[in-house]
């Protein structure tokens, strides 16, 4: 496989390295592997912390900026980051009002995460964490003791991020961000594997005239394989899926995600067959955001994720946000 890169061993440095030529309002640290806010730490603010492997993009290091995370920090391709690195970035953003762990659901996140949450209350840092688990396609996997965290990490990021910049409590904005977790469900499908830099092929055997359905986002198994199917019928299936599991009884914020490789004229399309699905279901819609946001390197595929929202969270939604991955209202 044709790849833009060097050699695979430094590919995450290079990225780092151009992330922090286009965007000067970070400070990217590419020896320790930290995007941090340049502003941070913000006096009286709660700093908002995540991370997890690269081949995510804009997942996480995009979202770091004004409205969503203070700091970022980026592991390995499909490889968790390290204890020593969320421990730098904790303390880098810690104003003294403390600081939240956005985690997905993935083993090596969890544990690396934990560990370093008690690395930082010993250094008198106040950690709290909120566990993203959105996905409804399996209950274990490859890489996760229960449900796996996807598309909802993008709602959870925005949606605390905006309680945190008010200046909210630390246990406020955790109990904002496991408000969002709690209400949101996703399910994906990949029509193609993705291919890691290391390995320079597709990382699992997906046939021709085949697509995988509830995959996850590094290319774990999902609830079956068939016969490819139109994009109104994989609506029909990933939101029957979702909303098998949820009933709305409030609007809902829509994300139609993106895996990588599939061209916005193809998501638009699909996003119209998700609004049909739902209208046809009588779920109301809040606002939809349509792109690439939660990838998985260069898979084909999308995503769907609903989170249902009270006038509250859809407010913090609502609010400014400037972030290389995403921006409205500055």
């Amino acid at each position: 496989m044709k790849m833009l890169i060097n050699v695979a061993e430094t590919v995450v440095a290079d990225a780092l390295r151009g992330m922090a030529a286009a965007h000067p309002e970070l400070v990217v640290d590419v020896d320790n592997r930290v995007i941090v806010r340049r502003d941070a730490p913000v006096e009286g603010k709660v700093g908002l912390v995540s991370g997890g492997g690269s081949g995510h993009e804009p997942l996480h290091g995009g979202f770091v900026g004004q409205g969503m995370l203070s700091a970022a920090c980026p592991g390995e391709v499909f490889t968790s980051p390290v204890p020593d690195q969320m421990l730098r970035a904790a303390a880098a953003v810690d104003s003294g009002a403390g600081v939240l762990f956005i985690v997905k659901n993935y083993t090596g996140d969890v544990l690396n995460f934990d560990m370093a949450a008690e690395l930082a209350e010993d250094e008198g840092i106040q950690v709290a964490k909120v566990l993203v688990n959105d996905d409804v396609a399996v209950t274990d996997s490859l890489y996760t003791a229960g449900r796996r965290g996807t598309g909802a990490t993008l709602f959870v990021e925005k949606i605390a991020g905006a309680a945190a910049d008010e200046g909210q409590p630390l246990e406020r904005v955790e109990a904002v961000g496991r408000q969002v977790n709690e209400n949101s469900r996703s399910f994906g499908v990949a029509l193609s594997a993705c291919t890691t830099p290391a390995k320079g092929s597709p990382t699992f055997d997906l046939p021709p005239g085949e697509l995988e359905l509830g995959i996850g986002i590094h290319g774990e198994p999902g609830r079956e394989r068939r016969a490819m199917m139109t994009s109104g019928e994989i609506a029909d299936f990933a939101v029957g899926a979702i909303l098998d599991d949820m009933t709305p009884r409030n609007p809902v914020l829509v994300l139609v995600n993106g895996m990588g490789a599939t061209p916005l004229l193809e998501l638009y399309g699909f996003n119209a067959e998700v609004q049909r699905v739902l209208a046809q279901r009588g779920v109301s819609v809040a606002h939809t955001l349509v792109g690439n946001y939660v990838t998985s390197l260069d898979m084909a595929g999308a995503s769907v994720t609903l989170c249902q929202v009270d006038q509250e969270m859809l407010r913090l939604w609502n609010a400014p946000v400037k972030t290389p991955g995403l921006r409205w209202g500055m």
